[in-house]
């Protein structure tokens, strides 16, 4: 049957990086090695204070990936989210503690979605894209695009959000509409918590009779904050991909300098076929995060079969590469000196994050019309 109004012809997704998407990795990645120190992370982060101010600023403001997905008529690039989705591999791979995921993808997109042409979300959308400020979304870290549960008010308790502790601003969805709330303003009291991934702090947020602008109204503020929520789940898949990437290679860098018997450890056939296999899944799950990006950057009606189908499956691939990465590097691999733990506790809390692999995996049952258990 040929493609009418009512079927429209499929989307061919471009799975391939641009030239302009290399020369940003090859920027993002020159500067996270100049100022990245995987010893140094682990222990600002055991010091309950994980972000480096400086090196925020190099990547918000000075190189502008903060503002990649904010329109230059509005202070930002005018990018799209594949080369959003490049600074992400790039920062799981080098593991930089940074709020781009929350701030400048999860928040830029909520308000994206409201009434840009409001002088108060565009400004607030100039200062986040200039890196000048940050944002996060009050809701869980774990609350997926499907779990949009607006509280009955203004006031209340929500524990997990991410990256509240540093935010300049608190997007808060109610059931009156959308909010932004000063972190710093009365009425407003965030407590640090204790996360397992020590380099992504999550806090409990807690507002009674905060003052607060409305952004949005209920239902476009309910549409605001899923799109937000999508954005986060389809790009951190690309967060997971750089995960796993940096732990194939450094596992294959150590089996190949670890000698045993007067042989590389590399050599074993055992190892060679567990490398192999890791090898297919990350070749794998860079199609899943790339076709993802590449829905969401197209606006196509695919992105949510895209953003959950790769959720379900890079979620799983990163805990696989961070396990095999502390098993293969043997004692060494178990020691807090080594930075396989910050990947493992990484990849951990990020299948959780922006809803569960089994929760994506029941999005694309009911996305493509296969049974899904009750």
């Amino acid at each position: 049957m040929s493609p009418t109004a009512e079927t429209p012809e499929p989307r061919t997704p471009d799975l391939l990086y641009s030239e302009t998407e290399e020369d940003l990795r090859a920027a993002v990645r020159g500067l996270l090695a100049d100022r990245g120190d995987l010893a140094r992370v682990a222990v600002r982060a055991e010091e309950g204070d994980p972000y480096d101010p400086e090196l925020w600023k190099a990547l918000a403001a000075d190189m502008g990936v903060a503002g990649l997905l904010v329109p230059e008529e509005l202070g930002g690039q005018g990018a799209s989210h594949r080369e959003a989705a490049v600074v992400l591999e790039e920062l799981g791979r080098a593991m930089a503690p940074a709020p781009y995921l929350t701030s400048a993808v999860v928040a830029t997109e909520v308000l994206l979605g409201c009434d840009t042409g409001r002088p108060d979300v565009a400004g607030l959308l100039g200062a986040l894209a200039s890196g000048r400020r940050t944002a996060a979304l009050v809701a869980p870290f774990t609350a997926g695009p499907d779990d949009v549960t607006l509280r009955p008010g203004p006031d209340g308790v929500l524990a997990g959000v991410a990256d509240a502790a540093t935010a300049d601003v608190l997007l808060v969805p109610t059931a009156a509409g959308l909010y932004a709330v000063e972190r710093t303003g009365e009425g407003v009291s965030v407590t640090p918590q204790i996360p397992l991934d020590l380099t992504r702090p999550l806090a409990e947020v807690a507002l009674a009779g905060a003052a607060g602008t409305l952004l949005a109204d209920g239902g476009t503020a309910r549409a605001a904050v899923r799109g937000g929520l999508l954005a986060g789940a389809g790009l951190l898949a690309s967060e997971q991909l750089g995960l796993a990437e940096w732990c194939l290679a450094e596992t294959v860098r150590h089996t190949k300098e670890r000698h045993q018997f007067n042989r590389p450890i590399g050599s074993f056939q055992a190892l060679k076929h567990r490398m192999a296999q890791l090898w297919l899944e990350v070749v794998s799950a860079r199609a899943a995060a790339r076709n993802a990006a590449d829905a969401l950057a197209a606006g196509s009606t695919e992105a949510p079969l895209a953003a959950a189908l790769a959720q379900a499956y890079c979620g799983r691939v990163a805990v696989h590469a961070a396990e095999e990465c502390v098993q293969l590097h043997g004692g060494t691999g178990m020691t807090w000196e080594h930075p396989a733990h910050i990947y493992l506790k990484r990849a951990k809390a990020d299948s959780l994050a922006l809803g569960s692999s089994g929760a994506h995996r029941e999005a694309v049952g009911r996305l493509v019309g296969l049974p899904v258990p009750d």
